[in-house]
């Protein structure tokens, strides 16, 4: 596949280069990454014309909007497409002395509070805007307003954005501050949720549909593709374990995989072997098959992780490696797959049934 190749966002003219970049790993999360690393594998993507990036103010703590706008701007503008996210604002910690923020293993010294309202989405945009040394940017995507975030209190939050972040994202989009709004989510039920009622124009889908797992063809993808609603694939690793393999400690939603996970994969990459293909390359391109999904977008901790990620859609996938993998249940019937190498899936019509 040629993953510099564009993809229309759903009914938005937003284009995107199919396989894009989430920035995620650059702030930090679970491994340290030098600003040499980091700056080489944001150089990696733009040599081989990968144009599109994803961060947040939660990557790192600004650390990932900092890094990204640092290579960024001294970019033509008008050849990138950047998101980043509002729901949380970022402050300096009460006590500053030896502050460590919880979750990251490295990222900036600061604390951050959850804010969906109004004037915390417009303070949020404008200190994203200022790290990332850029006065635009393209798809502001709402971040993280789900149980898995919030439990009891995620009511409280619903209703902050219900009652005045949304004119925030919509103000925002109808004057052409940001030229799509979107969500993020983590978990299914985010999509019905926000389609039933606010008219957005993406979600930013992380996990829920892979090579693993496809559970979101029941109902998220389905109202989607009636609605014209672009997706964007982030985790098509399912953190980690589609590129390992099931290998002892292999990763899965963050954690080590059960059993039950470890035996699918082992079936998967066994149909792969057999056609010649990795189970990398099968994760990544698989997706793209489905009418909804504009870019998938794989981070990575330096640029060789950049290569093989792209070395893995340079692969040739034959149609019979999708065929085996229904016949065997591994994967849906109903899930969309790619006919021919580099096909993109028809916006009219559902690309579903047997390679």
């Amino acid at each position: 596949m040629n993953y510099s190749e564009k993809r229309k966002l759903g009914r938005t003219d937003v284009e995107l280069t199919q396989f894009g970049f989430g920035s995620a790993s650059l702030g930090e999360i679970f491994a340290l990454v030098s600003e040499e690393d980091a700056l080489a594998a944001l150089q990696a993507i733009w040599k081989h014309g990968v144009r599109y990036i994803d961060t947040a103010p939660f990557y790192g703590l600004g650390l990932s909007e900092h890094r990204v706008g640092s290579f960024l701007y001294q970019q033509p503008r008008q050849e990138f497409v950047l998101s980043t996210k509002v729901g949380r604002v970022l402050r300096a910690p009460k006590v500053k002395a030896g502050f460590k923020a919880p979750f990251f293993l490295g990222g900036l010294p600061f604390d951050h509070v959850f804010d969906y309202t109004y004037d915390g989405i417009m303070r949020s945009i404008e200190d994203s805007l200022q790290r990332l040394r850029l006065n635009s940017i393209d798809l502001l995507v709402i971040h993280d307003l789900e149980f898995g975030h919030h439990g009891a209190k995620l009511q409280t939050y619903r209703d902050q954005f219900s009652g005045s972040g949304w004119r925030a994202v919509e103000k925002l989009r109808s004057t052409g501050e940001v030229r799509a709004i979107g969500a993020g989510a983590n978990e299914l039920a985010v999509i019905p949720y926000f389609l039933e009622r606010f008219d957005l124009d993406f979600f930013i889908l992380a996990r829920q549909y892979t090579l693993l797992e496809q559970e979101a063809l029941d109902e998220a993808l389905p109202m989607c593709q009636a609605r014209n609603v672009g997706i964007i694939l982030a985790s098509v690793f399912n953190s980690g374990i589609l590129v390992t393999g099931p290998v002892e400690g292999a990763k899965y939603v963050y954690e080590d995989a059960p059993a039950g996970v470890l035996e699918k994969v082992s079936r998967i990459e066994q149909v792969c072997r057999r056609h010649n293909v990795s189970l990398a390359a099968a994760a990544i391109q698989f997706p793209l098959a489905h009418p909804c999904v504009a870019s998938v977008i794989p981070g990575a901790l330096h640029p060789r992780q950049v290569e093989e990620n792209l070395d893995c859609f340079r692969e040739e996938i034959p149609s019979a490696l999708w065929a085996e993998l229904k016949a065997e249940g591994l994967l849906r019937q109903d899930a969309p797959t790619l006919p021919r190498r580099g096909a993109q899936p028809s916006r009219l019509e559902p690309a579903v049934g047997p390679a």
